[in-house]
């Protein structure tokens, strides 16, 4: 049976849970629907009209994952006809921060990773 050493001081537990917790979240389509989530509820279709990109059956599925994690709640509206509104959880909201501090730093580095990407694209292409 291997032996698994023991954690380091600067090591980082990541599970199973995290890793799905963390897909779930991080993808392009979670994290334009939570921008769009922030400034306000909106309903279906205008997440659709703010986000074309993302098909019907993609932004339906997001926001379903949203939902299933606790980050999004859909509420019925009484109107008529009757509509579907989302809108970011208080545990949704606080998903903010660290989501702001992710895009801060690839905004930072960016060109470094652009020419990383370079680099080895081109080191493929000598292959």
């Amino acid at each position: 049976m291997p032996v698994t050493p023991p954690p380091r001081e600067h090591d980082v537990l990541v599970t199973e849970a995290h890793r799905e917790l963390l897909g779930q979240v991080l993808d392009k389509w979670s994290l334009a629907v939570m921008n769009e989530l922030c400034a306000a509820p909106n309903r279906f279709n205008e997440l659709r009209r703010a986000i074309p990109a993302a098909s019907q059956k993609s932004l339906s599925a997001t926001l379903r994952r949203l939902e299933r994690n606790g980050l999004v709640e859909r509420r019925l509206l009484s109107s008529r006809p009757i509509a579907v509104e989302y809108r970011l959880t208080p545990l949704g909201k606080t998903a903010r921060e660290p989501i702001d501090a992710l895009l801060a730093w690839s905004s930072a580095h960016l060109p470094e990773i652009d020419r990383a990407r370079q680099a080895f694209d081109a080191g493929l292409a000598d292959d």
